[in-house]
């Protein structure tokens, strides 16, 4: 059984949170199903990377990286995500060293 969207999001903020980093709920979506897109921020590098929520032949939560490149590269592809999808979650991550704090599987 998998959490709702809202109480997912609230455990990836308090995990950031716990070891120092900021994130961010950019854009609330559907607070049972909204799928979530995660912008994990490098601020020592300034660089940034995207992970999608997909889902695996069981069922699964995973994630994704849907699309690699620029920051604005990213904000494009979440910008058409967001005019597709109105339930979409959109969480930015900030931190020193890149991290995403998210537990479940990334697929490669």
């Amino acid at each position: 059984m998998l959490l709702n969207s809202d109480l997912w999001v609230g455990a990836l903020i308090r995990r950031a949170q716990i070891e120092g980093a900021n994130a961010t709920v950019v854009r609330k979506g559907d607070m049972r199903a909204g799928t979530v897109i995660v912008k994990a921020y490098n601020t020592s590098e300034r660089t940034a990377h995207l992970y999608s929520e997909a889902f695996g032949q069981d069922g699964e939560r995973l994630w994704i990286q849907p699309v690699t490149g620029t920051e604005s590269e990213l904000d494009a592809y979440i910008e058409r995500q967001r005019a597709y999808d109105p339930d979409l979650w959109v969480v930015e991550v900030e931190d020193r060293q890149g991290r995403h704090f998210i537990t479940e599987k990334i697929q490669d």
